[in-house]
């Protein structure tokens, strides 16, 4: 399988199923639009920000259909000002690459730097979808064991009406 084996490691430890499925690599949601449709889950948007000093980090998880502003996330967030964190900072803080962002990568945050804002709306969720910290695959788990991983993360979450 495609995709991180501490992520393979750590869902089995945890005891949490899912369906795999690989595909080309895509880099936006409207690229996963041809291939995810029939798999019957809430397909999830991930987007790695960054505060205006650079010292703190956020990974905001919605519905994939949220358009996403910039300015409505600050203040819905109320982190002050924020913007798209550096491939860099990505690689360094989640350990993924463009394309690939995904609460997965939390895996690789030792230090439980990243702090998670979930959209409340994803609660009526049965089933969601991550990419396994590759783009050319994703992974549908049930939201409840969405939930068991991000405990078991240790980064902190919170969930806020986006």
């Amino acid at each position: 399988m495609r995709g991180s084996e501490l992520l393979y490691v750590i869902l089995s430890d945890l005891g949490i199923s899912f369906e795999y499925y690989e595909h080309p690599s895509v880099v936006t949601i409207e690229e996963m639009d041809e291939f995810s449709k029939a798999w019957k889950s809430t397909r999830c948007k991930n987007i790695f920000l960054r505060n205006h000093k650079g010292n703190r980090h956020y990974l905001v998880i919605s519905r994939h259909d949220y358009a996403v502003s910039i300015h409505e996330l600050e203040q819905r967030l109320k982190q002050g000002k924020l913007s798209f964190a550096s491939p860099w900072r990505l690689e360094k803080y989640l350990g993924l690459s463009r394309g690939a962002v995904s609460p997965f990568g939390l895996v690789n945050d030792n230090e439980n730097h990243v702090h998670v804002f979930i959209d409340e709306g994803l609660k009526t969720a049965d089933m969601v979808t991550f990419h396994p910290n590759t783009n050319n695959a994703t992974l549908k788990i049930s939201f409840n064991d969405f939930l068991k991983f991000m405990d078991h993360s240790g980064n902190s979450y919170e969930f806020v009406e986006i």
